[in-house]
């Protein structure tokens, strides 16, 4: 009964991610630990193995339409990857079942939802303001953020954020890439998004497994259910009222971030 409860909850997820480009972390890892019972590090550590799988078909899709923008990845993930890192052998040296690591990670966890909660109401509001495509020589403009060190510090902060809590990745990176670079089309900062997070969740997650943060079993019944849930949920995507679904999310990510503050 419980296999079947992992499915359905990994359908969940990847429908939503599917309708609104929303990371799986925001509302997989919340799941994990309040329905499930999962302790604080092995949802963390089996979440971001979902996410790099999950997100690895989704940026080979786009970058056969050509809409990655691999200098920006490579921004990002220049400040992403080493932060990550760094966390993990901090992580390795505590211990990451020890006590005081667990009430960090739920801590921060709940602060990366309120952000997330924040980032997906700005998106829900403002989400069509950013341009459809680049104007006629502006092309190394729009892939120049407005200072070079903005995307290594950005890219540190989420990497260590995901490393921690799995969360951040999703909409928190593409609200940081619409401010950053504000000329790039909203197209192509989803897949930036989505392409820079797969190295940094496989290093995250790689780093978790040798940890022991990870559990195959049930990683593996949520990616049976994510998959044919992200293929609906992009099916539908047009067809739905995208701002109410954010608004809802926003919600329900700020009640999940309020909660795990508490404990």
């Amino acid at each position: 009964m419980h296999d079947i409860a992992f499915i359905f909850a990994g359908f969940f997820v990847g429908t939503v991610v599917g309708l609104t480009g929303v990371g799986g972390g925001s509302l997989m890892t919340p799941i994990l630990i309040f329905v499930f019972g999962v302790k604080p590090y092995m949802a963390v550590g089996t979440d971001l193995l979902f996410a790099a799988f999950t997100k690895l078909g989704g940026t080979v899709k786009m970058a056969r339409s050509g809409l990655v923008p691999w200098r920006v990845v490579l921004q990002l993930s220049a400040g992403s990857i080493p932060a990550a890192l760094i966390t993990l052998w901090i992580l390795k040296t505590v211990g990451p079942a020890d006590a005081a690591i667990g009430h960090l990670m739920t801590t921060t966890l709940g602060v990366a939802l309120l952000l997330t909660a924040a980032a997906t109401l700005y998106k829900a509001l403002r989400g069509k303001a950013a341009p459809t495509r680049i104007a006629v020589g502006q092309e190394a403009q729009a892939l120049t953020p407005r200072h070079w060190s903005l995307p290594l510090l950005f890219g540190a902060l989420i990497g260590t954020l995901v490393s921690l809590t799995s969360v951040g990745a999703g909409a928190i990176g593409v609200t940081v890439l619409m401010v950053l670079f504000p000329l790039l089309p909203l197209p192509r900062i989803i897949a930036a998004d989505i392409a820079y997070a797969v190295p940094l969740t496989l290093v995250a997650g790689a780093g978790h497994a040798t940890l022991g943060s990870v559990n195959w079993s049930m990683l593996s019944l949520l990616l049976a259910g994510s998959l044919p849930g992200i293929w609906l949920g992009s099916h539908f995507m047009t067809r739905v009222p995208e701002r109410v679904i954010r608004s809802l999310l926003s919600l329900l990510l700020a009640y999940a971030g309020t909660k795990l503050i508490a404990i």
